[in-house]
């Protein structure tokens, strides 16, 4: 029987509209219009494509954005000058630089010089170190979308054997945090494509997270019947193999043994966007309410 279709259009088209509700109410209330502002440097064609989806959802939860776009040649100090000027502006809620950065620039240096207030990805040492407190400022976004999508999916998570496949600082580790988390109370093992018997280890999972960058890297074998799979990756194929986009898992066989499964596309992916509007609402509520940081 093929698994169970997790549905995160759906789900974030519901999670969206509350954060709708929410921004409505905050600027009635204060009269403060939410802000994202996104920084892109090149022209990367996927990088444009997020953003615009990103500026669209904005638009469409009341949310202001505005895009910030540097040359490809642009240097480490021009991208942290425009990230210190977004800092300063009070308008701007939320700083989202866009990933992938030019070879030329340190992105651990850029990230790291985002305004914590301002980090709504989640990814400054201070927000970090805050999540691994269990105390979060920010949700960090992919993560936090994969919990949206297992809870209104009912999959249970408490005392749950969960395994992410992958140990990324963006996806693979935060995941494991919040999987630990008070709440969700999972027995979270973090593994990635050298760790030993691998297939054996996924194969244990109840709830198996791939988030490990390889298009269809998880095969059917490495599932245990009726576990739940998240699949996080995007990927585009070659030419050779019919182009398009494929996540982590293999889908079409890891569905004969799933018991439920994200699609790619249509799964993850909207749940980020939508945990993004909320981290913008959340900036605008601490720097309004004037929280130090």
């Amino acid at each position: 029987m093929p698994a169970r279709l997790i549905d995160g259009k759906q789900t974030a088209a519901a999670y969206r509209e509350r954060v709708k509700a929410d921004v409505a109410a905050f600027t009635q209330k204060t009269g403060v219009t939410p802000h994202l502002a996104a920084v892109v440097v090149g022209e990367n064609p996927a990088s444009a494509v997020y953003v615009r989806n990103k500026q669209r959802a904005c638009e469409q939860a009341g949310i202001g954005s505005s895009l910030h776009a540097l040359p490809e040649s642009a240097s480490q100090a021009d991208l942290l000058a425009l990230v210190q000027d977004l800092n300063a502006d009070p308008a701007v809620h939320g700083i989202l630089v866009q990933l992938p950065l030019p070879g030329q620039i340190d992105e651990r240096a850029v990230l790291d010089a985002v305004a914590p207030l301002k980090d709504v990805d989640c990814f400054h040492p201070e927000n970090v170190g805050l999540l691994s407190q269990g105390r979060p400022r920010f949700a960090p976004c992919t993560p936090a979308g994969v919990m949206e999508l297992l809870a209104a999916a009912e999959v249970p998570t408490a005392s749950a054997r969960a395994v992410v496949l992958g140990r990324s600082e963006i996806v693979g580790k935060p995941m494991a945090m919040l999987l630990l988390a008070r709440g969700a109370d999972a027995t979270v093992t973090v593994c990635h494509s050298r760790t030993a018997d691998l297939a054996a280890v996924c194969r244990e999972a109840d709830v198996l997270i791939a988030a490990i960058g390889r298009a269809k890297f998880l095969t059917a074998d490495m599932v245990k019947p009726g576990a739940a799979v998240i699949d996080v990756g995007i990927n585009r194929l070659p030419d050779s193999e019919g182009g398009g986009l494929a996540g982590d898992v293999d889908y079409d066989a890891v569905n004969e043994v799933a018991g439920a499964l994200t699609p790619v596309p249509g799964g993850v992916g909207p749940m980020t966007v939508a945990v993004l509007l909320r981290n913008t609402l959340t900036a605008a509520e601490l720097q309004t309410a004037g929280e130090p940081g």
